[in-house]
């Protein structure tokens, strides 16, 4: 079991590492094959899984009510405490409870059709937090390899803990895990290729997100963890007697949820070109982030795209493997991710690495403090609810102290990076603008060499079933 744990987070960090970092060979565009009518996003196909989920939640209700006599013993035992806490099958369940014709069909509930709903549940979760960061590389990362890498490294996972936890069920989930990971690829794939384009995602590569977008995003993510928290704890646990008392904090984070959603779609209408029109409009709306700023930016892309294969291994790898090997792989990714966004900052120009590190030096020593005293204050859980904590307010503190730092230092030569005059888009390259304006001397600028894209965070060009089609569309 050790082992098995332990090994899937080394592997997964390595292929991550390959491909995320190394892997330089060219790609073919993002919407090459079919194209057809947009679909909708992760979090309409995460809220469908997630309704499926319930639903079979209250088949095992009737199930164990109508067939076990209301005892969940049976399966209960050989799992650890805090399982199958079921509600007594009154209120609004005792009509279904009375009245289901056909209780024995549904003991395939207990289980075997969570086994088949985990993995798409997981790796949606994490696509609808990297489609809000950035719609494009979300797109990019689910036609890649890495999804397929993360769809085994989770399911190695997954098939070891059945194996600790073994029961009556465990080699017929074993058997429906397999299945699952074999399926969820290619289906993922081919509703990330038909998804709807989004306002924010423009032809060209997408600018560094300014301070407001990134709050905005990490209020996101902090309210989407806790819903994904307490879904784990009511459902994935057969915990659904607990429903009750958690509803007042899902409403709480769904509300925040929500507004963060609805203030980042707002931002952007103002700030972000829509098609047809040259530039944004209101205030800000040509405004580029600081250096500082676009490196959290750059930073959080990075690491998201390391972490997909990893993210299941290294959290349970602190239960089920070994602590240490878990607890460093996520620095360990996270460095590289920092190295990464550090070259990306600077091969953009403007300001040299010193400046720019003396501000990242006071972020990190400022949110690694708030992030060490609201870890503090939310543990006695989950500690995923500690490490949740820990981190939002780390990374809010980080972005707010490096905007003040940018500020600060907006009138010195190492400045923000320069607006977009009235006829650029916000991200366009030397090459478009030189393309557009001629070289330097006729409005132009002269292009510069420029280094290889990482194939995951390049943007695809424009063309026939491309991007730039979708977004027209």
């Amino acid at each position: 079991m050790h082992a098995t744990v332990d090994g899937t987070v080394v592997i997964s960090v390595v292929l991550a590492l390959a491909l995320a970092v190394r892997d330089r060979r060219p790609r073919p565009p993002l919407g090459s094959g079919a194209v057809g009518r947009g679909l909708p996003g992760p979090l309409a196909w995460l809220g469908v899984v997630t309704g499926l989920v319930l639903v079979n939640q209250v088949a095992v209700v009737v199930y164990v009510e109508r067939v076990r006599g209301g005892d969940p013993a049976f399966v209960a035992r050989y799992l650890p405490p805090g399982w199958f806490d079921l509600p007594d099958g009154g209120g609004p369940l005792g009509w279904l409870v009375t009245h289901w014709p056909w209780p024995h069909a549904l003991a395939v509930s207990v289980l075997r059709v969570q086994a088949a709903l985990e993995l798409p549940l997981v790796l949606l979760a994490f696509a609808v937090v990297l489609r809000w960061l950035d719609p494009l590389l979300c797109r990019r990362v689910l036609r890649s390899p890495l999804l397929v890498v993360a769809a085994l490294a989770h399911t190695a996972v997954f098939c070891a803990v059945e194996g600790d936890l073994h029961n009556p069920y465990t080699l017929d989930d074993l058997a429906v895990r397999c299945a699952s990971a074999l399926v969820t690829p290619p289906a993922l794939a081919a509703l990330a290729r038909r998804w709807e384009p989004t306002r924010a995602a423009p032809h060209t590569a997408p600018p560094p997100l300014p301070a407001v977008r990134l709050l905005l995003f990490l209020g996101s993510l902090a309210a989407f963890g806790g819903l994904v928290l307490l879904a784990y704890d009511t459902l994935l646990l057969y915990n659904l007697g607990r429903l009750d008392d958690r509803l007042p904090l899902a409403a709480a984070c769904a509300a925040v949820l929500a507004a963060c959603r609805l203030g980042d779609r707002r931002w952007t209408a103002r700030t972000h070109p829509g098609p047809g029109s040259p530039t944004g409009r209101g205030p800000g709306a040509r405004a580029r982030p600081g250096h500082a700023v676009a490196f959290l930016g750059h930073a959080l892309r990075r690491f998201l795209v390391l972490f997909f294969a990893p993210a299941l291994a290294v959290r349970y790898g602190v239960t089920f493997g070994t602590p240490a090997l878990a607890g460093a792989a996520g620095p360990a990714l996270g460095t590289v991710a920092a190295g990464l966004a550090l070259r990306d900052t600077l091969a953009g120009g403007g300001t040299g690495a010193g400046p720019l590190l003396s501000v990242l030096g006071c972020a990190v020593l400022g949110g690694a403090a708030t992030g060490y005293a609201a870890a503090r204050v939310a543990s006695g859980g989950y500690y995923e609810t500690a490490l949740l904590a820990g981190a939002a307010a780390f990374l809010a503190v980080a972005v707010g102290l490096c905007a003040l730092g940018d500020r600060l230092r907006a009138g010195s030569r190492w400045s923000p990076l320069p607006s977009a005059p009235p006829h650029e888009q916000v991200g366009d390259t030397v090459g478009d603008r030189q393309r557009r304006d001629g070289p330097e001397g006729t409005g132009g600028d002269v292009a510069r060499p420029r280094r290889p894209e990482d194939p995951l965070l390049a943007q695809p060009p424009a063309g026939p079933g491309g991007e730039g089609d979708d977004h027209q569309r």
